[in-house]
């Protein structure tokens, strides 16, 4: 294993947000076009993957995935699934993860004490009946949706908390694991017996059943992995760890070499690095791991979920207004951080109108501090350019900008370019 030896251990901020950038596959665009392959193996190198349905632009986990590999097809990552290559479970929150770590995540699921085991637990015990009954009728009949299953308590199945009680019990023995996510079709799951879902993986599929304290190792240690340099308090959020990891944890992983510890200036605490990152962070150290990457980043990217390290890192304070009233809200319903050169400068609150090919830009705000310098108008330009066209809304139309100056610094960039985009304004 490589050691840092204590005169080495010392970085910048400027380095280790490098480094954190280093391990998500941020730091840079890529290099060529996307493959098939890179969507497993950026989930992989993610070690998980949020899931969400809101889709005022594209959801959540393909944004994720094309922050990182640029213009793919969204079916690739549908494609995986259906090949046993990814799989679903409750890790951070709901969440794909590739099929070589889900045994681990399916051993640790009784252990975790995540909020949606328990309300499993809870439907298991209280709803008896409709449980047998909907376990039994995807045993007998096969793959089921919840839509294969008929309303019958007179619910209108608005919304989260009205869900008809088969659609419960279905996510009820998701969570329990005596069911798995075999694909998804336009979004909704499709739902198998775990044993016929799991016959299909690749790799197959090898039971887990480590002790719980090795588990809980070797995900502080993939967690560490994931993030390239991490605090202690941030560890157990990547996740869901119970209880909160902390320094004395760490310790005997640092001293076998499993962690390198790390002085970060200006931290109060100490940064851990996994062993997998030497390389990189000798790099970063000598000022070669340089951040030259500007993309629109999800609400739910690993980079900014945990605000309070989004704040350490990048002095970036974030907060995902979508869960906020509207008349509470400061920057709009689904705002996306906006990465540039290794630093997070502003936030973009979009609408992607697919029937009219629009990219609705409702508002863009620059980081207090964060001036509109010709090489940032022209690499955001280009991303969100990319962005645009990716969702098959190659027409911007672009309304709020703070600075005011940016907005017709924005258009002329998109109209130099010369790029299939149409630049309309409000």
């Amino acid at each position: 294993m490589p050691v840092l030896n204590e005169a080495s251990a010392c970085v910048s901020l400027a380095q280790a947000r490098a480094l954190q950038l280093h391990a998500q596959g941020l730091l840079q665009a890529p290099r060529r076009r996307a493959r098939r392959d890179d969507v497993v193996a950026a989930i992989e190198r993610m070690r998980l993957l949020q899931i969400d349905s809101i889709h005022v632009v594209a959801r959540s986990p393909y944004l994720v995935l094309q922050s990182r590999l640029g213009d793919y097809p969204m079916d690739w990552l549908d494609e995986a699934l259906a090949a046993g290559r990814i799989a679903e479970c409750w890790a951070h929150e709901a969440c794909f993860v590739g099929a070589r770590d889900f045994a681990a995540h399916r051993a640790w699921r009784e252990r975790a004490g995540h909020w949606a085991h328990r309300h499993a637990e809870r439907m298991r015990l209280e709803q008896r009946e409709v449980m047998a009954d909907v376990l039994g009728h995807v045993r007998e009949h096969g793959p089921a949706r919840a839509a294969d299953f008929s309303r019958t308590d007179g619910g209108n199945g608005a919304g989260w908390w009205e869900w008809k009680p088969e659609k419960r019990a279905l996510e009820a023995w998701f969570t329990l694991g005596e069911l798995m996510v075999l694909r998804r079709e336009r979004f909704q799951r499709v739902y198998d017996v775990a044993e016929r879902v799991l016959a299909g993986f690749d790799p197959p599929f090898v039971p887990c059943a480590p002790d719980a304290a090795r588990l809980r190792r070797r995900f502080i240690l993939d967690s560490v992995q994931a993030l390239g340099i991490a605090q202690a308090r941030w560890i157990a959020d990547y996740h869901r760890l119970k209880p909160s990891v902390s320094a004395r944890e760490l310790a005997p992983l640092v001293a076998a070499g499993e962690l390198l510890e790390v002085t970060v200036a200006g931290w109060p605490a100490p940064g851990y690095v996994h062993p997998a990152h030497a390389d990189a962070l000798a790099k970063a150290r000598a000022g070669r791991l340089r951040a030259t990457h500007t993309a629109l980043l999800s609400p739910f990217d690993p980079l900014v979920w945990d605000r309070a390290r989004a704040l350490a890192m990048f002095g970036f304070d974030y907060r995902i207004e979508c869960y906020v009233p509207a008349a509470k809200r400061r920057y709009g319903y689904y705002v996306l951080p906006i990465l540039h050169r290794g630093a997070l400068v502003g936030r973009l609150d979009a609408k992607a109108h697919r029937a009219e090919g629009v990219f609705e830009i409702k508002a863009l705000y620059l980081e207090d501090g964060v001036a509109p310098a010709p090489r940032l108008v022209q690499e955001l330009a280009a991303a969100i350019a990319r962005c645009a066209r990716w969702h098959g809304t190659p027409q911007i139309r672009l309304a709020h900008c703070q600075p005011e100056s940016l907005a017709p610094a924005l258009r002329a960039a998109w109209r130099e370019v010369g790029s299939e985009s149409a630049v309309s304004g409000t």
